[in-house]
């Protein structure tokens, strides 16, 4: 079974087995997404798994894309052979990723070649060194026969006479830029003639980087509800007491609660402070009623990583809700999502979206702003981006093709006036993981369409 049917059978199926399938505060454990609903904001959390069983899963995980994503990937960019190569602690990002869970990084100089013989045959997959790496790649060194490893790989190329062998440099992407200059120097130097075969891996090392498997897709939507689940509890009087606690309390509280859950984070979360006559404050500026709050926030579970940003409004004494005018913000921001997510298409650049975008959003009186990435093995991920903060033109890191199965954070911000603040223009921010299946766009784990309250009595939601 190819890629494509492999990929098409694997989704009909995750979309079967998630449908209706709920849990208290979101889905079951595994669940794929729905195709647009609105987030619980709930501040219950999945349970985090034992570092043993998120290895085993991960392990799994490596094993079907090195069986399966690899041969596919290399046909489909008509490349022979593949060599990674990394030292320790100098890592190449896509080598990183085919480590399975208990090998941290690069052990010494790590060596990875990938053989297609063609005619159908499987692709061969070995590691340059005296070992092999956790049944996933076997070792074809042996020093006491040949002590030189260069030599070594030499000699394996030889034998296989590829004839296109791509290795990890590019000028247009760090993704793709791994292989350092010493040891592309050494490499090139053992090859001899061999070295004319080189090509740069390019799209074969960011398809790699950027296509989620169905298996990893199903557990995606456990990670973000985590995520999310964080921001809730950050986002009440659990984590802010209004008059006392500052930005800077909230960003540390965040932190110290992915610590305590033995998670990562891949930065530092940002919190600021929206009230009228002033917008963006941070730092030791204490939180008051009346306050709208912004936060951006990821976690790192099980190889994958999260970006979101929401936002909370603090209630003052006796309201139920934010104003209308907050809440008109929230929508417009949702009006903007849906026309970015409206825009994909496979085989559109991210260049082509973000116009598309741009003007279905202003078509429908919104005033937009978009930087979505893709999301995946790293925050700001391998792919194409789809704008950026500071820049709405076209630009080359968004000139690569879409493709499905790959993940996304819908980010982007719609300004809007807010009548009960004078007017004031402010910015409503928002950011949600989201997943292409090659025919449209499913947010992970809904997307937020109310704020959060703080001071909400317990056990209960007051509107949005």
């Amino acid at each position: 079974m190819d890629m494509r049917r492999w990929m098409a059978a694997a989704l009909a199926g995750l979309v079967a087995a998630g449908a209706g399938a709920q849990m208290a505060g979101g889905r079951s454990a595994g669940a794929p997404p729905a195709f647009d609903q609105a987030e619980t904001l709930s501040p219950v959390a999945p349970a985090v798994l034992p570092l043993r069983e998120q290895a085993r899963i991960r392990d799994g995980w490596l094993r079907e894309r090195l069986d399966r994503l690899v041969p596919a990937l290399m046909r489909e960019n008509k490349v022979d052979m593949w060599i990674l190569v990394a030292r320790e602690y100098a890592e190449d990002p896509v080598l990183s990723t085919m480590l399975d869970a208990e090998s941290f990084h690069a052990r010494r100089r790590t060596i990875l070649v990938f053989f297609d013989p063609g005619q159908g045959r499987p692709v061969e997959r070995f590691t340059v060194s005296r070992y092999g790496l956790a049944g996933l790649f076997e070792a074809a060194w042996k020093p006491e026969t040949q002590p030189d490893q260069w030599q070594r790989l030499a000699e394996i190329v030889r034998e296989r006479r590829p004839r296109r062998i791509a290795v990890n440099v590019s000028p247009a992407s760090a993704f793709g830029d791994g292989l350092t200059k010493s040891q592309y120097d050494e490499l090139a130097a053992a090859l001899g003639d061999d070295a004319k075969r080189i090509v740069p891996a390019g799209a074969l090392a960011i398809n790699w980087l950027e296509t989620r498997t169905p298996a990893e897709m199903a557990r995606y939507p456990e990670i973000v509800r985590l995520a999310h689940a964080i921001i809730a509890q950050g986002f009440s009087t659990q984590a802010v007491t209004p008059g006392r606690t500052t930005a800077a309390d909230l960003v540390w509280w965040y932190r110290e609660r992915i610590a305590g859950l033995k998670l990562a984070t891949w930065f530092q979360p940002s919190v600021a402070i929206f009230r009228r006559g002033s917008g963006g404050l941070g730092g030791n500026e204490v939180i008051r009623s009346g306050d709208m709050l912004w936060v951006d926030f990821g976690i790192t579970y099980m190889g994958l990583n999260t970006d979101t940003q929401h936002l909370a409004y603090v209630l003052r004494p006796g309201e139920r809700a934010a104003p209308q005018g907050l809440r008109d913000g929230l929508a417009a921001a949702n009006g903007v999502q849906d026309a970015v997510t409206g825009a994909y298409r496979t085989g559109l650049t991210g260049n082509q979206i973000l116009a598309a975008a741009r003007s279905a959003a202003i078509a429908k009186g919104l005033r937009p702003t978009i930087y979505s990435h893709p999301i995946g093995y790293h925050g700001h991920a391998a792919g194409s981006a789809i704008g950026f903060w500071d820049d709405q033109q076209p630009s080359p890191r968004g000139d690569h093709p879409v493709r499905p199965m790959t993940a996304w954070s819908i980010e982007l911000l719609a300004m809007h006036k807010v009548p009960e603040w004078g007017g004031q223009d402010v910015p409503f921010r928002l950011e949600e993981d989201a997943w292409f299946d090659g025919r449209q766009v499913r947010y992970i784990d809904g997307r937020q369409t109310r704020f959060h309250l703080i001071g909400a009595p317990a056990g209960g939601r007051r509107r949005r």
